[in-house]
């Protein structure tokens, strides 16, 4: 068993290195560095990445790399991106990079690459014939709206891919979806539809996902009633089982394959993607796909110290596992990337929150923070009072970018002056000396000053780091994805745990199959702890008084 990672050398050295450096302040290290700007930021195909503002300096970032080397980041890389059976606990390479790749990649004497790509044109195909009206609904008429329904990986790649996109679709069906298994939730989307002109998709890998069979029978049973048997014909599905979608009964050219060796976060750029390619058109989609594949590229050929997937992991690293910071915020300053935070809660927590190293230890060490956050200037008027003066310092990702989309006279102006004055406050702050200052050039008295003044101080040394796209398109948005993915996979090989499994998803699932039964009346209430028994017998007793009354 290789050794814990605090005990290696420039583990200790970054401890070491962290305990010298705690006094400093970024407003220290702006002030004995005016180049500080250029020596702590890298741009690749339309991205600059700022991390100026983090607590680090060239010691810092020698040390980090030193790490990743030690931790042998560059041979697990190379291991991921040929296809090795790197998810250990599921016997499964992990191969999201194959879903964009543009050589061939061959695992076990198979073309991936071949097979994506014949999948991929099956579903460009039906894509243009429901765009164009070639392929109608069942009354013959053009699909207006396509419904996917899916959860985690099959919801929020493509929601946020659709919204985040959603001022290219000049045509074709309006995309919704629905994933939790809250009955509003989809009685509230299917409500403002049309059977006769709806399409739905149904994403799951394993089609035994139980929210999304619940919401696909619904959606089902609202098809039929209205088209009798040719609901079929409204119904698409995305998944690696095609024998369960068949049975459920897709019609088996509207079944599009996905993979078991790629996992739901990581799966957009595969088949999950048909509704974006439905909503914007495959050329759209494809256009994302070239653009993580761009990353990819980066992330396989630039040197560690270059690297921006490499910088963004070894930065979390030295926040969570050395500066003890346990929290971290997304804050997209672009009302098009609100789906982004949430996006990342899945792709981050999942893939690294894990107290089990790969080889079955226990973790040393923190692992992944909580990753919370939402669009910029909403946060400023919610928790940012937190970010700059709460008692947790909270490293955050600003994100924006210079062009808008819209023609409106000072909107993306006043936006990008809230960003830019938000990243220099958190690192800055303000002082006593300069509050009192502030307090006097508004003709407070004294008295006033000094009551106030405990108030109006700010710390600042507070963490962030800013990415600035040159605009939203189809293309920096798969960049993005994919700049987040792999820096998730660096941060799993410093702490050593599996970023493609997610057994701690599967136990609450596993209790919900067996408490299911006991709600609907097939199973006596048994077996459970004291609060979970309490908890059901409450429920049941409530929905029987409320039938007795109805009767």
């Amino acid at each position: 068993m290789p050794p814990a990672r605090s005990a290696l050398p420039a583990w200790q050295k970054l401890a070491e290195h962290q305990r010298a450096q705690s006094r400093v302040h970024l407003r220290e290290l702006f002030g004995r560095d005016p180049g500080r700007f250029g020596k702590f930021s890298l741009a690749h195909d339309g991205m600059l990445l700022d991390y100026s503002k983090q607590r680090v300096t060239e010691e810092t970032m020698r040390l980090l790399a030193e790490l990743a080397r030690e931790c042998d980041l560059e041979s697990w890389r190379s291991r991921m991106l040929a296809g090795e059976r790197i998810n250990q606990t599921e016997d499964r390479p992990a191969l999201h990079v194959a879903l964009r790749a543009a050589t061939p990649l061959r695992v076990e004497k198979r073309d991936i690459t071949r097979e994506v790509a014949a999948v991929l044109a099956d579903m460009g195909r039906f894509a243009r014939g429901v765009r164009t009206g070639r392929i109608r609904s069942a009354s013959a008429r053009a699909f207006t709206d396509v419904v996917n329904l899916g959860i985690g990986g099959s919801d929020l790649g493509p929601r946020l891919a659709c919204d985040a996109l959603r001022h290219f679709a000049k045509s074709g069906p309006r995309a919704h979806f629905v994933s939790n298994v809250d009955g509003a939730a989809i009685a509230d989307t299917l409500d403002r539809l049309a059977p006769a002109t709806t399409l739905v998709v149904i994403s799951s890998k394993t089609f035994g996902t139980q929210e999304t069979l619940a919401n696909a029978a619904t959606a089902r049973a609202w098809l039929e009633k209205k088209l009798k048997s040719k609901a079929a014909h409204h119904l698409c599905a995305v998944t690696a089982n095609p024998e369960r979608a068949a049975a459920f009964g897709v019609p088996a050219d509207r079944v599009f394959r996905t993979w078991d060796w790629v996992g739901g976060r990581y799966s957009l750029c595969s088949a999950v993607g048909l509704p974006v390619a439905l909503a914007l058109g495959m050329e759209r989609f494809d256009a994302l796909r070239a653009g993580a594949r761009a990353m990819d590229e980066h992330f396989a050929r630039a040197p560690l110290e270059k690297n921006l997937p490499v910088t963004m992991g070894l930065l979390d690293i030295w926040n969570v596992n050395f500066l003890g910071c346990s929290s971290r915020a997304v804050l997209p300053y672009d009302e098009r990337l609100r789906w982004l935070p949430a996006y990342l809660q899945q792709l981050e927590m999942e893939s690294c929150g894990k107290s089990a190293t790969r080889e079955g230890a226990r973790a040393g060490h923190a692992t992944a923070p909580i990753t919370w956050g939402s669009a910029g200037t909403d946060g400023q008027h919610a928790y940012f009072q937190l970010l700059h003066q709460g008692t947790h310092v909270v490293p955050a990702d600003f994100i924006a970018c210079c062009r808008p989309h819209h023609r409106l006279r000072g909107h993306h102006e006043a936006l990008l002056s809230n960003f830019f004055a938000q990243t220099e406050a958190l690192a800055l702050g303000m002082n006593a000396e300069e509050a009192a200052a502030a307090m006097r050039a508004q003709r407070l008295p004294e008295s006033t000053i000094a009551r106030l003044l405990p108030h109006r101080v700010f710390d600042g040394n507070r963490p962030s780091t800013s990415i600035l796209l040159d605009q939203l398109t189809p293309r920096t948005l798969g960049a993005l994805i994919a700049l987040y993915e792999h820096k998730v996979f660096v941060q799993s090989v410093i702490w050593d745990v599996n970023a493609f499994d997610q057994w701690g998803v599967e136990l609450g699932k596993s209790l919900a199959g067996r408490i299911l039964p006991e709600l609907e009346g097939r199973a006596p209430v048994a077996g459970h702890d004291g609060s979970t028994n309490g908890l059901i017998n409450h429920t049941l007793r409530l929905q029987s008084t409320n039938r007795r009354r109805k009767s």
